[in-house]
């Protein structure tokens, strides 16, 4: 499994918007660009899936951009990613909720898949937001960070 460019830069957004959207300001698209070295344009294809997943808001005008549409510690690297990567099954026949696949019940690897699948799922959906804010903050300070 591979995280895309749009993946990774889904969550350094998200980071972004976390830092920068306190009282819940919106921020521009110009300014995370800058802060994050992203183009513009790339990161309005990030946004689109987010917003449309409900993962941020936006208002349009001079004192227009986005938000987070909750508390940071109400979201999960994995449901930022899936928004925009989609499912993390390693394998076609885990993604839907009831495996059709014909050799599910022969297939000698599909434990160690449905193993790995879990393992990845766990490790994203274990990792809040707030936790990757904090922990950019702390690296930004010079500290460490306790995990």
């Amino acid at each position: 499994m591979k995280v895309s460019t749009k993946g990774r830069y889904a969550l350094r957004l998200m980071v972004d918007l976390g830092i920068h959207s306190e009282d819940g300001k919106y921020v521009s698209l110009k300014d995370v660009s800058a802060r994050q070295h992203i183009s513009i344009k790339y990161l309005e294809q990030i946004v689109t899936p987010l917003h449309r997943a409900g993962l941020v808001r936006s208002v349009r005008g001079a004192q227009g951009g986005y938000r987070l549409s909750r508390a940071p510690e109400k979201y999960t690297a994995g449901e930022i990613l899936r928004a925009i990567e989609g499912s993390f099954a390693p394998i076609a026949c885990l993604e839907s909720e009831v495996n059709e696949c014909e050799m599910y019940n022969h297939c000698p690897t599909v434990g160690f898949w449905e193993g790995m699948y879990r393992v990845i799922s766990d490790y994203v959906d274990s990792v809040t937001l707030k936790r990757l804010i904090d922990e950019h903050i702390v690296s930004e300070q010079g500290g460490c960070v306790e995990k």
